[in-house]
């Protein structure tokens, strides 16, 4: 692995917080744009999206392949920590410690060795994948190029097992962690959704949906090309139509809608009346008078690692 000895001559070691009821807090950015593998196995084929002003592409290497959804969950225990340590008036930093079962278990995860060592693979993903992208760059600069941790090393004790790992986040991931207004908070029943398309469908609902009582809505071939899916449309629209009926996301109520040849996914907050609603998340977006709708990409104003998902 690379060595950067300038970042950690600069940077002050954070060492994580007690992560007991701790909120879940994830980038909006993050939330919003395909930046993830939504699929277990190892892809190799880049991510590539353009909208508006937005221009992303995403890369890993053939060893490992580009960070799946499910490594992300190691991003989403960082963020909470910065969140954390920022509100209680303690100084973050890019440079984190933590130990394996500190990871594991704050995203509800096994602590035996094989997710210790499917952790140690999410790292590996996370440092290698590549990432280039126009989101908070001025007009007329160039893309930010990044990984999302730019090195990480694991302490072993002489019996072979981890005594700590100390990981370096990538300044485009935590400049936008501090910034209060690109964080949201997620339902801590996120870690209980077991599929890539409906763990990026829920943050995605949640970064627009928000408490909006009327809800938000997208089109399904709009949908497609923002999850970064490999499927096909086809296959891609059929299983959102069983997500739907299973109603999987935490907080939100999911309906298909047609209108003319096109095909919509409207999602809203569950209503106070609803049994559910004790899923809902916190505040948003801000809210609207309508439903709003979604074609293109709205402005910015807007288990530790599980055994069955790293792997």
């Amino acid at each position: 692995m690379p060595k950067h000895p300038a970042d950690h001559q600069q940077l002050a070691l954070f060492r994580a917080l007690p992560s007991t009821d701790m909120a879940l807090r994830d980038s909006q950015d993050l939330m919003a744009y395909p930046f993830f593998s939504l699929g277990k196995s190892r892809r190799t084929a880049p991510i590539h999206f353009e909208a508006g002003n937005v221009k992303l592409t995403v890369e890993g290497v053939p060893e490992h392949g580009i960070a799946t959804i499910w490594d992300a969950d190691v991003l989403i225990w960082a963020a909470s920590q910065i969140v954390e340590a920022r509100d209680e008036g303690i100084q973050p930093s890019r440079l984190m410690a933590a130990t394996p079962y500190e990871i594991l278990r704050f995203t509800q995860r096994g602590t035996g060795q094989t997710d210790y060592l499917m952790l140690k693979a999410a790292l590996d993903r996370l440092q290698s994948t590549t990432v280039a992208t126009s989101i908070r760059q001025a007009a007329g600069k160039r893309l930010h190029r990044f990984s999302w941790i730019s090195e990480w090393k694991d302490h072993v004790r002489a019996d072979g097992r981890s005594d700590g790992i100390e990981l370096i986040l990538a300044d485009w991931f935590f400049s936008g962690v501090m910034d209060s207004a690109l964080v949201l908070t997620l339902d801590p029943g996120y870690f209980r959704l077991s599929g890539g398309i409906e763990r990026w469908l829920y943050r995605l609902v949640r970064k627009h949906g928000g408490r909006q009582l009327d809800g938000w809505r997208f089109d399904l071939r709009h949908l497609h090309l923002k999850s970064g899916s490999l499927q096909r449309y086809s296959d891609f629209a059929v299983q959102l139509r069983h997500l739907v009926r299973r109603r999987p996301m935490p907080g939100y109520s999911l309906a298909i809608e047609r209108s003319g040849a096109t095909d919509w996914l409207r999602f809203r907050p569950w209503s106070p009346a609803t049994p559910e609603s004790h899923l809902s998340t916190g505040n948003g977006d801000k809210p609207v008078d309508r439903l709003c709708t979604d074609s293109g990409i709205q402005p910015h104003a807007t288990r530790g690692i599980a055994r069955n998902g790293l792997g």
